[in-house]
């Protein structure tokens, strides 16, 4: 791989602390691809991102960094016409991109702005919320989305995130936005365009937004177990969710992935094989016969269920492949 991407929280870090192993794999992975941050977190600007990253000990510039404001502005430029007036519902994250673009920023529908761009600041209020609906009541008007996280991690718990904001402003104007975050393709788009390379990969924690949206822009995937979803979301992952690779831990990153060995029986049980672990399949029963290392029997089963083309909520499944008793 000579580009690596990779989301922030749950892969990086988590709330204030950075997670083990993350900042020593992602240096050593530096040392022959380039390294590309990705967030849809559309209230920091990329230089704040990158001072957040260079805290922990990572060699990061804004450069580095593909926000999905950018992602959205990009799309902005597909839309209207070059220093258009875009009315702007977010914080200096969003309206900083959006100005060094060349377009005019208003926050006020009696300005006729030509397009309508709206992101997360936890200062937005009906008053911001009410003027993009206002922008919006013309039809004709695009409305871009930084992303559409129905929710937020902070501090105290989980918040409302973009997506319930821009919830609000459907609600009234009866249509949706285009999207430019994660899963969407226009992210991933962007930071492809920006770091270039031939072999890219994505590493991400979470199916629904990292792994599908890597997936539907043709990228290989990795999804790690330190932060969203753990086993039971990887079994139970659909078509388009389901990740190239699963890791442990960003150590994984460095070391050779084990092949996947698989076998078949004249009676139809099959087996699939990853490192010391086993899994088999008989019918609708999924049993483990050796356990090896949680990893290892995780990729075996996940293989064993993806391949079988049944779903999940229709299989016995052995606890012991999720962690069960």
């Amino acid at each position: 791989m000579d580009v690596v991407l990779t989301d922030l929280d749950g892969v990086v870090y988590r709330g204030r602390n950075a997670i083990p192993h993350a900042v020593e794999a992602l240096t050593r992975a530096s040392l022959t691809a380039r390294v590309g941050y990705i967030t849809n977190n559309a209230s920091r600007r990329p230089s704040d991102v990158a001072e957040h990253l260079q805290g922990y000990g990572l060699e990061v510039s804004a450069d580095d960094v593909v926000t999905s404001s950018q992602a959205g502005v990009r799309l902005l430029e597909t839309l209207v016409p070059a220093g258009s007036t875009v009315l702007v519902t977010g914080g200096v994250g969003l309206t900083s991109i959006v100005e060094q673009a060349g377009f005019t920023v208003t926050t006020s529908a009696d300005d006729a702005p030509a397009a309508v761009i709206q992101g997360f600041s936890p200062d937005l209020g009906w008053t911001h919320l009410a003027e993009a609906s206002f922008a919006l009541a013309d039809p004709q008007v695009p409305w871009v989305a930084t992303n559409m996280d129905w929710s937020i991690p902070v501090e105290r718990g989980i918040a409302p995130g973009n997506g319930t904001l821009v919830s609000a402003v459907h609600q009234a104007v009866g249509r949706m936005p285009v999207v430019a975050g994660k899963p969407e393709r226009p992210i991933f788009d962007a930071a492809i365009a920006r770091f270039g390379g031939e072999h890219p990969l994505f590493i991400g924690d979470r199916l629904d937004t990292d792994i599908k949206g890597a997936n539907d822009a043709g990228i290989p995937s990795v999804l790690v177990l330190t932060g969203i979803d753990q086993a039971k979301q990887v079994l139970a992952a659909d078509q388009r969710s389901r990740p190239t690779y699963v890791l442990q831990d960003l150590r994984g990153l460095s070391a050779p992935y084990p092949v996947t060995v698989r076998r078949q029986d004249p009676d139809g049980t099959r087996y699939v094989t990853v490192g010391d672990a086993t899994v088999a399949m008989h019918g609708h029963v999924v049993r483990v016969l050796d356990a090896g290392t949680p990893i290892d029997l995780l990729r075996a089963g996940a293989a064993l269920i993806w391949e079988s083309g049944l779903a999940i909520y229709g299989l016995d499944v052995d606890p012991k492949l999720y962690g069960g008793e």
